[in-house]
Formats: C-alpha cells, sequence, structure tokens
C-alpha cells in the first residue's frame, strides 16, 4: 500500500458546500482524478442535478457512474497516480436499498436487498485495499428529525452505520456546514 495514501470523508447536509469541498481537494492533489459518480437520473429533477454537477467539474476529469457496485468500481480505478472522487455514499446507499423496486411497509421491520449486505461489505474492504487517494462524500442525515416512516428511519440509521465505518476507514474526516470545513479527524488539507 501506498504509504502516503490518504483517504478523506466529507460530511455534510444538503447544500452544505461539501461536494464542492471535496473537488477542492481533488484539484489541490495535482493528480490524475476520477469522479466514481453514484447519482442515478430517475426524474428530471434528478437529471438537473446531474447535469450541474458536470458542469461544475473540470473537464479534464473521468466520470465513471456507477450506482451500486461501488467497491469493485473503486478498486478498478484506484491507483497511486490517481485520486478517485466518490459522491456520494447516502445516494449509493439509497441506490442499493431500492436496487430489487420492492415496497416497504409504513411501519415495521424493513428487509433490504440481499445486495445490500454484500455490496456494503465490499465497498468497506476496497476502502481498506485502495492504492490511491480517495474522497469520499456522504451526508450527515442524522442531525435532523426523526423521520416518521420505517424506510425513512432504516435509511437514516444506515447512512450513519455506514458513515461511522467509512470514518473509521479514513485518514481524514472533514465536516461541511455553510461552505466552512471542520476538520474532525486528521488534518483539514
Amino acid at each position: 500500500m501506498n504509504q502516503h495514501l490518504t483517504r478523506s470523508l466529507i460530511l455534510g447536509g444538503a447544500r452544505s458546500g461539501k461536494s464542492a469541498f471535496a473537488e477542492s481537494l481533488a484539484i489541490a492533489s495535482g493528480r490524475e482524478v476520477i469522479y466514481l459518480a453514484t447519482a442515478q437520473a430517475g426524474d428530471s429533477e434528478m437529471t438537473a442535478r446531474i447535469a450541474h454537477h458536470r458542469q461544475q467539474r473540470p473537464a479534464v476529469w473521468a466520470t465513471v457512474e456507477e450506482p451500486l457496485a461501488l467497491g469493485d468500481t473503486l478498486l478498478k480505478w484506484s491507483t497511486p497516480e490517481r485520486l478517485v472522487l466518490v459522491d456520494c455514499l447516502t445516494l449509493w446507499l439509497s441506490n442499493l436499498l431500492f436496487a430489487d423496486a420492492q415496497d416497504f411497509p409504513a411501519i415495521g421491520r424493513i428487509t433490504p436487498p440481499v445486495c445490500f449486505e454484500v455490496q456494503r461489505a465490499l465497498f468497506l474492504h476496497a476502502l481498506e485495499a485502495v492504492t490511491g487517494d480517495v474522497v469520499l462524500v456522504s451526508n450527515e442525515v442524522g442531525m435532523g428529525g426523526v423521520a416518521l416512516s420505517a424506510v425513512s428511519r432504516w435509511f437514516a440509521d444506515e447512512a450513519g452505520r455506514l458513515n461511522q465505518a467509512v470514518a473509521a476507514r479514513c485518514e481524514r474526516v472533514i465536516l461541511v456546514a455553510a461552505g466552512l470545513p471542520l476538520a474532525l479527524k486528521g488534518e483539514r488539507c
């Protein structure tokens, strides 16, 4: 493993500036950047969001879209000469939850698709095995109120568990609020 490897988790709420901050880290690295996008354009609003994000990124960055097999894709593109920017983990988590297009009850136990545990484990293993720098973007969803539906509560719980597992594997964790970064673990830049 590269002894100077840096894995960074950038957390924040909606419109906090977390993606812009993550992109600034990628630019500052001076390395080739692979932008690993997890979003899927399921409707016109999401299509517009994806287009806006693409316009904001440097044209020289390669974009790889992967909604489910994040671990395998991360390992495929990670090299000592590159920085892989993953945006975002909570969209990926949502993709996994709804991968089988099943309906979930408003109350009661949520049973995620089989791919959820498999892909989550593969991703966490890949994060430990990468050979180049990685910047991961994720939403901090646990700071709001308690969700009303079972699936929303399950999602918030799983997002929190995923963020904790990723943070434990990263050398740097930064919370972004109102466009301002706060180092939680490691150095800011």
